[in-house]
């Protein structure tokens, strides 16, 4: 038996330690997984005006429920019912539509492609919407759903491990263990969508499959039967009062809409997580205690028991002998989980040199980096233009694959950020105000110099003058992190394998095509 009130008070107990760091992990997985749709609604919300659609590249120039309601304004069409989604009631159910959604989704993405389908004639730009649904589609089974998991596993090892790393959530990567995992999640998110057709069912599931990103967590190889057995197992009498448990949170995610998702981030989202996972700590003992069926699955007694000094030598000792790789460079971190102990370990090939985020770049690797970034960034929002509108990215300033803004926004924080970063919240701050800093300069240089912005973003709540808004400084300053701590690390690496010569050669090629691009795109 568990006690709703007890659990809570534990929860707000673990919270204490590591603040910051429950509330970045949280905040990491909101933007880069569906998991807290409603807290990452008002940073892309839209209010129509009636003009062009805003123009933004990571969040839709089209909202979800338009798009939604588009589509069933094409199948009701000629129909008593096609009135429906017109004037108030299509404004109410918008708002609930566009909070309980999110950007990258293969349903949404279908929805675009299959309204470009109805309006227009079928045509080869019909294949245009089909890569997005595709991208939409891998993003959810390979990126989402995989750090759902990692997030569950933060929390786990959080709770008698304080000092825990916000990596966490990546530890499925670093194992290069993903395709079991990925395959429990897609099935879990592929019968909820068939049982959601029944409404009461779709409920009942939700609560039934809500465990599995828990069990994956303690044992990624736990494999489908398992996974879904014992989640429903876990949740057996106890679905009703986890419903109860989840609508006691209801106040303050009421309160968290009157301070726009604020509070979300810093204190509900981090509240709810740590509580979850409190609960299945008690739910995952009880039946580990009870020896019921299958429950040597649940097979990470380290999660409960932090072994002791000794304890790790002597497991090293037995270990030793072992295949992974982490049991013969083991190390011991004090208050952190003995990740050489944890029952899958990666190929030898997987475990490379840690990632010196420190570390110094000369000229040509910033030469070389600004280039990698330009690219880098063109191809990422071309992508997301795809799942979008089912189009390649055509407002740039230059016709190839190059979107400056990401190599100068990329190499500048680079260098200023290097006496902060071994503290990720500065850097991260430091980022969206870079960033933000130079999208409405080069906005209202396209507007002194041409009489209008390069992007508009007036449609977008909490935009400044329509040259930027919350949301992309906030997505823009994520990617930051990621390039500063890790993209620009591994890139460099990669680079300086090649001998100076080469390096050299490199470089000029890069430049010279550049320089070419730059000319085209003037005279043309």
């Amino acid at each position: 038996m568990w006690k709703r009130k007890k659990i809570k008070k534990k929860a707000v107990s673990k919270m204490k330690s590591g603040y910051w760091r429950i509330v970045s992990v949280c905040f990491l997985t909101a933007m880069l997984t569906a998991a807290y749709s409603i807290s990452t609604t008002f940073l892309n919300l839209q209010i129509p005006s009636g003009s062009q659609p805003a123009d933004a590249a990571y969040a839709p120039s089209v909202p979800n429920s338009e798009v939604l309601l588009d589509t069933l304004r094409h199948l009701l069409q000629g129909t008593p019912l096609s009135g429906l989604f017109s004037g108030t009631l299509s404004d109410i159910s918008s708002i609930f539509i566009d909070l309980l959604s999110t950007n990258i989704s293969v349903f949404y993405s279908s929805l675009r492609a299959v309204n470009l389908i109805l309006s227009e004639d079928f045509t080869v730009t019909i294949v245009f919407p089909v890569f997005g649904i595709l991208f939409a589609f891998i993003y959810q089974v390979f990126v989402s759903n995989i750090l759902i998991i990692g997030e569950n596993r933060f929390f786990l090892e959080n709770r008698n491990y304080p000092r825990t790393q916000i990596s966490k959530i990546f530890f499925l990567y670093k194992l290069r263990y993903i395709l079991r995992p990925a395959w429990v999640m897609f099935c879990r998110s592929f019968f909820q969508f068939l049982w959601n057709f029944t409404i009461i069912g779709g409920i009942i599931k939700h609560y039934e499959y809500l465990l599995i990103p828990y069990i994956l967590a303690e044992n990624p190889a736990a494999g489908r039967r398992n996974a879904f057995y014992l989640s429903a197992q876990l949740m057996r009498r106890n679905k009703w009062k986890f419903f109860l448990f989840d609508l006691s949170f209801a106040g303050w995610k009421i309160l968290s809409v009157f301070t726009l998702g604020l509070l979300d981030f810093l204190f509900v989202n981090p509240y709810m997580a740590t509580a979850r996972t409190e609960l299945y700590a008690v739910l995952r003992r009880n039946y580990v205690l009870s020896r019921s069926h299958r429950y040597e699955v649940l097979n990470d007694s380290y999660l409960e028991h932090v072994p002791s000094e000794d304890e790790l030598l002597i497991s090293k000792a037995l270990y030793d002998d072992s295949q992974g790789p982490y049991t013969k460079i083991s190390y011991f971190e004090p208050d952190q989980y003995p990740i050489f102990l944890f029952s899958v370990q990666p190929p030898l090939k997987a475990v490379t040199s840690p990632i010196r985020a420190d570390r110094k770049y000369d000229f040509l690797s910033c030469l070389f980096l600004f280039q990698a970034f330009s690219v880098f960034g063109w191809l990422l929002e071309t992508l997301l233009h795809l799942i979008d509108s089912g189009a390649f990215l055509s407002d740039t300033v230059l016709t190839g694959p190059w979107l400056l803004i990401y190599g100068i926004y990329g190499v500048l924080i680079l260098l200023i950020s290097r006496r902060l970063i071994r503290k990720p919240v500065p850097v991260f701050i430091l980022s969206a105000a870079l960033c933000s800093l130079l999208e409405f300069l080069i906005n209202t240089v396209s507007e002194i110099a041409q009489g209008s912005v390069l992007r508009d973003y007036s449609e977008f709540f909490l935009n400044l003058d329509g040259h930027i808004y919350l949301g992309g400084s906030i997505s823009l300053a994520l990617l930051g992190c990621a390039f500063v701590y890790y993209l620009a690390p591994r890139w460099t690496d990669l680079f300086l394998k090649l001998t100076r010569p080469k390096r050299i050669f490199l470089c000029t090629v890069l430049y010279i095509l550049l320089i070419c691009n730059v000319i085209f795109s003037l005279i043309s």
